[in-house]
This record gives structure tokens, C-alpha cells and sequence, in this order.
């Protein structure tokens, strides 16, 4: 599984010109026609995609089981009055904080998963 995952990790982020060489490779070596390398180049191509994003939004899917929590924490993290941080967990999914750093946006998601909610990045 550990070999199988690295390979995943190798193959996410190859290059155009690394994919394009192991497509030919796989012609060439393998038998393996073109048709069936393009899927090889579009996990290439998404992959350096998601690594060019520089900002993220922190979307609060669900309160979870404690809501209160949740409520109190939304309103640390985003200076929100307490109505406000209720109003955006009442309606989740919801935005808490958008246009921000990954980092920040990983230590926010940590935070409110850490106090029991459904968090997305995206």
C-alpha cells in the first residue's frame, strides 16, 4: 500500500514534459496506446492546478454535535457578534472566512474539526 501511495504521490506531481515522456514510454516500451496515457495527463494537469491555488475558503458544512461550540468559535475566529457567528451556523454550509492563506485556512479547519464540525477547503 506505502509503495502504491508513493507511486500516487510520483505520478501527481509530474511535469507536462514528465507526462508526456512517460507517455511515450508506455507506447513505445509497453504497448500502451495514447488514448490510455491522457488519463496520465490529466491527473498531471490537475495536480499542478491545485498546487497553484494561493487562496482558499473555509466552508462550515455542519455544526456537528455541539453547536454551541461552534457558534462561539465562528465568532472568535471571524469577529462576528454572537448573532452573526449563529446566523452562519444556522445556515451552513456556509463560507466562515474566504480569500485566505492555506495555512490559515488549514489552522481554521483544524480548529473547528477539532471542536466537532464538518469543515471544507476549497
Amino acid at each position: 500500500m506505502s509503495d502504491l501511495k508513493n507511486l500516487a504521490e510520483t505520478l501527481v506531481n509530474l511535469t507536462v514534459k514528465d507526462v508526456n515522456e512517460l507517455a511515450t514510454i508506455l507506447k513505445d516500451e509497453y504497448g500502451i496506446e495514447p488514448a490510455a496515457a491522457a488519463v496520465v495527463v490529466a491527473a498531471g494537469g490537475a495536480g499542478e492546478a491545485a498546487e497553484e491555488k494561493t487562496e482558499f475558503d473555509v466552508i462550515l458544512k455542519s455544526a456537528g454535535a455541539s453547536k454551541l461550540a461552534i457558534v462561539k468559535l465562528v465568532k472568535d475566529l471571524t469577529g462576528a457578534g454572537l448573532k452573526e457567528a449563529k446566523d452562519i451556523v444556522d445556515g451552513a454550509p456556509a463560507p466562515i472566512k474566504t480569500g485566505i492563506s492555506k495555512d490559515e485556512a488549514e489552522a481554521l479547519k483544524k480548529q473547528l474539526e477539532e471542536a466537532g464540525a464538518e469543515v471544507e477547503l476549497k
